[in-house]
């Protein structure tokens, strides 16, 4: 039988008994979130949609490539020195993380949790430096406004109408650094989301299928690790947008976890929801990884916040699903990340 070492908690949780250290992160945003209230902890905003491309979809990678080059920059270690790559996005077959990638002879692991994919990047390249396999890894993901209306929903030439409930997917792409040493952010524990499905077959109402896998992971995490909501500072969920959080916050309530005072949404923080016209608010994998890969790390690394619970949360849908009548189902992982101080 493998041993443990007793990294394992409770059911879904563990605990890193060599914390990985954030030593460097990067943020690249659009021109909707460059007019947003986080604009300032941007690293690279670009107010063309397709970055110098031909097509959205190769502009999606060209923000992974640069957000990257900037992250390595300024870590002070040359790209090739990295162990591992640990990316994904919203595109058919994650091409928006493997074509940045191409012949540059990096370690790559593909991975795909819809708008969770950020917190699993850093799952699973926290494992990997925590269990001594690699030195640096870079845990990156991305979205675009465009490519995912395309994907998923209408052309946008269709000028279709977009109902209260629906989220504004976010064109940015962050990557975080994690090393075995050097100064900055740890992570320090983790807990493993299941997936959730209540039924819920909207595909204009993300929120409200997350939530409940939002609040699965939260609930875990507290039994697994027995904390509460008063052991972190704050405590944010990927993009289940205003409506979500409100039925997230509505859940806790009612199984008497005191979370109000402490929750906020990565989908609530990256736009102003009254004066940009995104409805409920951001959504994608990039909402969460441009909040964390900017703001939330900063806010760490300025010591204004000393334990951070981050919470990815992803419906797990596709156009196929939507188009056969099938429920969303969603997952949500959590991630603690405690500043130097901590």
């Amino acid at each position: 039988m493998i041993k443990t070492e007793n990294k394992k908690i409770g059911k879904q949780s563990f605990r890193l008994k060599q914390p990985p250290v954030i030593t460097a992160w990067a943020s690249v945003a659009g021109k909707k979130e460059s007019e947003g209230p986080l604009a300032q902890h941007f690293d690279i905003t670009n107010p063309d949609s397709y970055f110098g491309q031909k097509t959205w979809e190769q502009a999606e990678r060209k923000m992974q490539q640069n957000a990257l080059y900037t992250l390595t920059r300024k870590a002070n270690i040359n790209i090739r020195d990295l162990g591992a790559v640990c990316s994904g996005d919203l595109l058919n077959q994650c091409i928006g993380s493997s074509f940045p990638l191409r012949n540059m002879q990096i370690p790559h692991l593909g991975l795909y949790g819809a708008c969770s994919t950020m917190a699993e990047s850093l799952i699973v390249a926290a494992m990997a430096v925590d269990g001594g396999f690699l030195e640096n890894v870079a845990a990156m993901t991305s979205s675009h406004f465009a490519t995912s209306e395309r994907q998923y929903r209408f052309p946008l030439n269709y000028s279709g109408q977009r109902p209260p409930t629906s989220q504004w997917t976010v064109t940015g792409a962050g990557a975080a650094l994690l090393s075995r040493n050097g100064a900055g952010p740890k992570i320090t524990g983790c807990t493993i989301g299941t997936i959730v499905d209540l039924g819920i077959k909207d595909a204009n109402n993300m929120g409200a299928a997350m939530a409940p896998a939002a609040f699965d992971t939260i609930k875990t995490h507290f039994s697994d690790f027995k904390t509460s909501p008063e052991d972190y500072d704050l405590i944010v969920t990927g993009d289940l947008g205003q409506i979500g959080k409100e039925i997230l916050i509505e859940l806790c309530k009612k199984n008497n976890i005191p979370i109000g005072g402490k929750i906020t949404d990565c989908g609530c923080l990256v736009y102003d929801n009254i004066t940009q016209g995104v409805n409920a608010g951001g959504s994608g994998c990039g909402c969460s990884a441009i909040t964390l890969c900017g703001y939330l790390l900063n806010k760490i690394q300025n010591k204004e916040i000393k334990n951070l619970l981050f919470c990815g949360t992803g419906a797990l849908l596709s156009p196929v699903s939507t188009m056969q009548g099938l429920p969303i189902p969603a997952v949500c992982h959590a991630v603690v990340i405690e500043g130097e101080h901590a």
